[in-house]
């Protein structure tokens, strides 16, 4: 069958320095090769662009390798089995993955999850009860630990993870700030996910204030998807005791002199308090228990979602690149047609 499939993929044609632009990725074409026993042939649906990848566009140390010259970007994504040399999967099973970006996969059975696009939409499998939730559920219950009328901030609280740690932390009873880059998306966390306060750092003018006025019982929980000025304002006003989920640096992603900013110590020192960065990796084993708790969540009604979708295999590197121009609300997605 896979002899009449043609296919295409987007490889890393060159590493960026500073902002990546579509020059820096390049489009291949191929044969689908035939898949070996235990081996499935997975068609891309949905593919997931995250600003994590930026970083392992760069030839430099990290938490996991970083992307090959010449070889295709690796990311989360749900597809369709069309071909199956396995006896765990059937030609028809939709399934999860960190797949190639790739039209087709040829991949062990064993490597993908199947995933039930009656319990859920297939593109919520990459967002609420995918990465972006399990980051979020993780890294604010774990580390967070949020309590009953504690003060959260979220920055970056309009995208795909932010938006979930504000509204788990609503659960849990705390007091939710989050920061965001335009009305919109403050409007929508205010009016349609409950935060209790919302600041569109673009147009506040003086974000320390603004803080100020938003948080007057101070910080206890902030949730850093951002870093770069923004972090450096809210770190003023950490409670004693405070827990710093250190989830992402956006900010800083694109620098080419690095990132340099006041220093912290002293502060984290007088208020005892805890920043620890992390991975969804760290928490590989207990996946489950995520997935369970955020399905639980979305089914009760407790949990909403949005997704930006790009339609298309060939706006994939365009729908990356506007991860880092805030283009996005929820997860940024591409769809393959």
């Amino acid at each position: 069958m896979n002899q009449t499939l043609n296919n295409q993929m987007i490889v890393l044609a060159a590493r960026p320095e500073g902002m990546p632009t579509e020059q820096h990725f390049s489009m291949k074409d191929a044969a689908v090769e035939q898949p070996a026993e235990g081996q499935v042939i997975v068609r891309s649906l949905y593919l997931s662009v995250d600003p994590y990848m930026r970083g392992r566009m760069n030839d430099s140390k990290s938490y996991i390798p970083p992307f090959a010259l010449g070889e295709p970007i690796v990311g989360g994504v749900v597809g369709e089995i069309v071909e199956s040399n396995s006896e765990q999967l059937a030609v028809g099973d939709k399934v999860l993955g960190m797949l190639g970006w790739k039209l087709y996969n040829v991949v062990d059975a064993a490597s993908v999850r199947k995933v039930d696009d009656q319990v859920a939409p297939l593109s919520a499998y990459l967002s609420v009860l995918g990465l972006t939730g399990l980051t979020a559920y993780f890294g604010l219950l774990d580390i967070g630990q949020p309590k009953a009328g504690e003060t959260v901030v979220v920055s970056g609280a309009a995208g795909a993870v932010g938006m979930i740690v504000g509204q788990i932390a609503k659960l849990k009873g705390a007091r939710v700030v989050g920061i965001a880059g335009t009305d919109e998306k403050t409007s929508y966390l205010k009016q349609e996910l409950g935060f209790d306060e919302t600041i569109n750092y673009k147009t506040v003018g003086d974000l320390g204030k603004a803080l100020e006025a938003a948080c007057p019982n101070g910080v206890d929980v902030y949730f850093d998807n951002v870093g770069g000025d923004i972090s450096d304002q809210v770190m003023l006003l950490l409670n004693t005791h405070a827990r710093i989920p250190l989830c992402g640096a956006i900010s800083s992603y694109n620098s080419k002199s690095g990132d340099i900013g006041p220093r912290i110590q002293t502060q984290l020192i007088k208020t005892r308090s805890l920043i620890k960065g992390f991975v969804l990796g760290d928490y590989a084993d207990r996946t489950a228990e995520g997935i369970q708790a955020l399905g639980q969540w979305l089914g009760e009604g407790k949990l909403k979602y949005e997704e930006t979708i790009v339609e298309g295999f060939d706006k994939v590197p365009q729908a990356f690149l506007q991860l880092f121009e805030g283009k996005n609300m929820g997860k940024m997605l591409v769809k393959i047609p």
